[in-house]
């Protein structure tokens, strides 16, 4: 019986897999566990050190996604292969240290928690970063009822349980962290270091965060759409008494009041909330429409390592 599952999504980080490989094992040598490399469709040599990794690891899986499907979606697809009573989530830049995992596991353990996220009293990230990071977070209070004081690291430990019902979601644009909110709120944390990237340049830029900003704001709730509504309803409501303003100024007065610069500006703004209205309820139709089509997350084109067959049985359909 495999005690943990380490799933790891790759992207471009053949520098760093080596010694992720060595750290792993050195950190869970005392339990049953295996390692499970999901690269995401690298550019760089990534797969390659993985097969040759897996040929000297019997432990160690190695799945190559035929297109680049994103990190949620790469993560999926290893958690559907994942054996182990917990399965750890990190990332693949060694920020996140193996030797971490054992302190995630016992307080996931003792406390008997669902989730134990990690925790990190100093990030090592830019500033345009964290503050994403801290903007996402107040999202996800809002639309999927995210615990104030919890920060949604993608560094992670979660019981098999759990992992059977987050893998039940086939849609074309997964979130994971809204997917295990969605599931339990028998969540903790735990304090561990925030570690420089030791090899490689980090792939995760600004677009990939607006990328989560928008499924956490689509994904699991019409929070947005209501949003719009209510901006509507705003402007509607001072138009009224903008026009009730201009009509009392006209009778005081006896003449028109010229107004040219405040109708610019109401076209602009009206024109604008429109606009935006319009997009929002079109990024949700896009995405019932992807979702409806059955586009898939993601799809396997080599496994490498043990289980091989039963890992490609296991997204076949993916």
């Amino acid at each position: 019986m495999v005690e943990i599952s380490v799933v790891v999504p790759v992207y471009n980080s053949e520098p760093c897999l080596l010694e992720l490989v060595r750290q792993t094992a050195a950190a869970l040598h005392e339990h049953a566990h295996e390692l499970i490399l999901v690269d995401d469709q690298s550019t760089d040599g990534s797969w390659g050190v993985i097969r040759r990794l897996c040929e000297n690891h019997q432990n160690l899986v190695g799945i190559r996604l035929r297109k680049n499907a994103g990190q949620d979606s790469a993560i999926l697809c290893g958690l559907r292969l994942a054996q182990g009573r917990f399965i750890v989530i990190m990332d693949d830049d060694l920020q996140h240290a193996p030797s971490d995992m054992l302190a995630l596991y016992a307080q996931c353990r003792d406390h008997e928690w669902d989730v134990c996220y990690a925790h990190f009293p100093v990030r090592k990230h830019a500033w345009w970063k964290r503050f994403g990071s801290w903007l996402n977070g107040k999202l996800a209070e809002l639309v999927i009822a995210k615990p104030r004081q919890l920060y949604l690291s993608p560094f992670k430990i979660i019981r098999q349980e759990i992992v059977k019902e987050v893998v039940k979601y086939t849609g074309a644009f997964p979130y994971v962290d809204g997917l295990i909110l969605a599931v339990t709120h028998n969540i903790g944390q735990a304090d561990v270091a925030h570690h420089d990237r030791q090899l490689g340049q980090s792939a995760y830029g600004m677009a990939k965060s607006v990328v989560v900003f928008m499924r956490v704001a689509t994904g699991f709730s019409v929070w947005p759409l209501r949003v719009a509504t209510c901006s509507g309803m705003v402007c509607a409501l001072g138009a009224f008494f903008l026009a009730l303003f201009y009509l009392a100024q006209y009778a005081r007065s006896g003449h028109r009041v010229e107004g040219w610069i405040t109708i610019v500006i109401l076209l602009l703004l009206l024109g604008g909330l429109l606009l935006t209205s319009v997009g929002m309820v079109g990024e949700y139709l896009g995405r019932l429409y992807l979702n409806n089509n059955g586009k898939p997350q993601s799809t396997v084109k080599e496994v490498c390592g043990r289980s091989r067959i039963r890992a490609q049985e296991a997204h076949d359909s993916f």
